[in-house]
């Protein structure tokens, strides 16, 4: 019996040095961790700085382990050496989907209550180690119903914040046609927790005779002030029919009340369009920025034909001065296979000099992989180093 104890420790032993030395091999740090064979995957990270400059980063999990559709977790993680090492703080059940951000030297974490809830917010006044309940209305429950989001910026512009989401109440209860745009709006000294502060404006819904007919869905917008001064919704679009990519962008009046979109002018070539992405811009180099997972011509040519939201393998940093024409800056992540293997999701913030970033990875690991591309096992964080000097 000792001799199978002994075999059963020795096994575990090489288990976890295997482990780690996949790790070890894993692009970035690793924050989090989850095998395939778990069923729970890595899903939504998010990242900001707190005021005394420790780094807040968070997860959720999805999957037929999970507990999505119902009670959610989130788990949140503190950095307190520059984003060398996390450790664990919190795990928040009912969260899913959201971005944590600091407004006004507080703590915010917002997003929905499960797959397809609430529209919720959380605040926390210790670092993200415990946080609120959004019991109701006047503390945190925002928006009641069916919604979906990722988690996106939320910008503060001219007195107010802005933030995008997708109401999932359409009548057509397949994904990408059940998705209409919104976007939520607050003035910038209102209580963020009770729900009578914040306005929304009217529902796009979903119109199958887009796109000549390919139009599958808009998502995971962002909030984003265009070159003229008013804030647009730039979304993440569903096109099969091709892999040259797309984003759709949608005027948001100046009061938070209306959104409107042109089918003519609306759609245009975007790297990485038809996965999430993230827009912010750069007011010391002018510039609007992205991370994406944008597809390179060898990967394109090799794929014709092929759902290009499938495509992870790639993630790669862009700038634009007009939020049209889009240039290749650097390729920060990579992975020959397009099967079990992605870097996608990305959340990333300026920092000085610097991009920081994290990502949902589907990585080797030493106990088989990530179950597919999408189905992510690892959450890891990158710094991109004096980003502005790829200008030159």
């Amino acid at each position: 019996m000792k001799y199978l104890l002994l075999l059963i420790c020795l096994y575990g032993v090489y288990k976890t040095s295997l482990f780690a030395q996949q790790s070890n091999a894993v692009p970035g740090t690793v924050i989090s961790y989850s095998p395939a064979a778990s069923g729970l995957y890595i899903g939504s990270p998010s990242i900001c700085i707190l005021p005394g400059g420790d780094l807040l980063a968070s997860h959720d999990l999805f999957g037929p382990s999970s507990n999505e559709f119902v009670q959610p977790v989130s788990r949140i993680f503190r950095s307190s050496n520059n984003g060398r090492s996390w450790k664990q703080v919190a795990e928040i059940k009912g969260q899913f989907w959201s971005k944590l951000f600091v407004h006004r030297g507080r703590l915010y974490f917002m997003g929905t209550d499960k797959h397809h809830g609430n529209t919720i917010i959380r605040t926390s006044a210790n670092k993200g180690d415990t946080w609120t309940e959004p019991a109701d209305a006047e503390h945190g429950l925002l928006l009641a119903g069916e919604y979906h989001c990722a988690p996106m910026p939320v910008v503060e512009y001219k007195g107010k914040l802005w933030r995008a989401m997708e109401d999932a109440m359409g009548p057509v209860k397949q994904w990408g046609k059940r998705y209409g745009s919104i976007m939520m709006s607050i003035d910038a000294d209102a209580d963020l927790m009770q729900a009578k502060n914040w306005k929304t404006t009217n529902v796009l819904r979903y119109d199958s005779t887009l796109l000549s007919g390919n139009f599958g869905g808009w998502i995971e917008g962002n909030a984003v002030i265009a070159p003229d001064g008013n804030i647009v919704n730039i979304l993440r679009v569903d096109d099969r029919s091709t892999m040259q990519e797309k984003a759709a962008v949608i005027k948001i009046s100046g009061d938070g009340v209306t959104a409107s979109f042109d089918s003519a002018t609306g759609f245009y070539p975007f790297p990485g369009g038809s996965k999430k992405f993230t827009i912010r811009y750069d007011s010391a180099s002018h510039l609007y920025w992205t991370l994406s997972n944008y597809i390179p011509d060898t990967i394109r040519q090799k794929y014709t034909g092929k759902n290009p939201a499938s495509v992870r393998n790639t993630q790669a940093l862009f700038s634009s001065p007009d939020l049209i024409n889009w240039q290749l800056r650097k390729v920060l992540l990579h992975h020959p296979d397009i099967v079990n293997h992605g870097f996608q999701y990305v959340d990333w913030l300026f920092h000085k000099k610097d991009i920081l970033f994290v990502c949902r990875t589907a990585y080797d690991d030493g106990a088989g992989g990530a179950h597919n591309n999408h189905d992510a096992n690892f959450l890891t964080f990158h710094r991109i180093k004096n980003f502005r000097k790829l200008l030159r």
